[in-house]
């Protein structure tokens, strides 16, 4: 059996069991535990300040917990860091594109890091551009892109290595409605393959489509559920007034 068999069957996608980490006296990420299963979007919500950009650095092997663990399909990222950060795919809040490399470039110069063969990356790359409607800008310097198209650049990317998981933290921010929209609806698809995802953002809407919403506030998991669940919990209209009734119960928002 596969990995992709096993992992649609047993093995999580993602696992964190009380992960901590702390900057002096401020424990920016305190116990986090929760799990995210092979084909689920899972949105991430948490105002700023809540320790969504340190759980990403963490989860992203950037940074070594202080305790607890982190596994991505069963590897544990602090043991066996090689195979877990292979099966993930990120997209970092902040742009990380080279501007003066037209986008294939940027994509086949991410393929070599991966050791992908060059024939296999470029039909890959060829593949991820018409599938986020890239194919007519292939060619061209990314530094001409739209924000959004480069963050669908930056999308491609991610995917070139076919991760299991993937990471998408605060991916919409400075995008127009639209935009921000649309790059959802992408992510959203890659649920038929069997990818599972993690998004984490501080905008409500984004967060109304999911499978499951944690709610991270102050560096600790406030609530997990459905966003249905969430709204019947706190009696709430909807995830917007229920977001906001959770968190301001416990001391407002950061």
């Amino acid at each position: 059996m596969d990995e992709r068999s096993r992992g649609a069957k047993t093995v999580p996608a993602l696992l964190l069991d009380r992960v901590v980490k702390t900057y002096g006296p401020v424990r920016a990420v305190d116990g986090v535990s929760f799990t995210a299963h092979p084909g689920e979007f899972i949105a991430l919500l948490g105002p700023n300040g809540a320790g969504k950009s340190t759980l990403f650095q963490l989860l992203s092997g950037l940074f070594v917990p202080d305790s607890g663990r982190i596994e991505v399909m069963g590897h544990d990222m602090t043991r066996k860091p090689v195979p877990a950060l292979a099966r993930l795919g990120i997209v970092f809040q902040q742009p990380t594109l080279d501007l003066e490399l037209s986008v294939t470039s940027n994509l086949l110069f991410h393929a070599g890091l991966h050791g992908i063969p060059r024939d296999v990356a470029k039909a890959r790359i060829a593949k991820e551009l018409v599938r986020l409607g890239l194919a007519d800008r292939a060619h061209d310097k990314t530094a001409t892109l739209s924000g959004g198209n480069r963050r669908r650049v930056e999308l491609a990317r991610a995917l070139l290595h076919e991760p299991r998981v993937l990471l998408m933290d605060e991916a919409t921010v400075g995008l127009d409605p639209a935009t921000r929209r649309d790059l959802l609806q992408h992510v959203m698809e890659l649920k038929r393959d069997g990818v599972g995802v993690l998004w984490a953002t501080h905008l409500v809407d984004e967060a109304e489509g999911a499978d499951r919403v944690v709610i991270l506030h102050r560096g600790k998991v406030l609530r997990e559920g459905t966003p249905a669940s969430l709204v019947a919990e706190t009696n709430s209209g909807n995830l917007a007034a229920a977001f906001m009734a959770l968190t301001e119960t416990k001391g407002g928002r950061t």
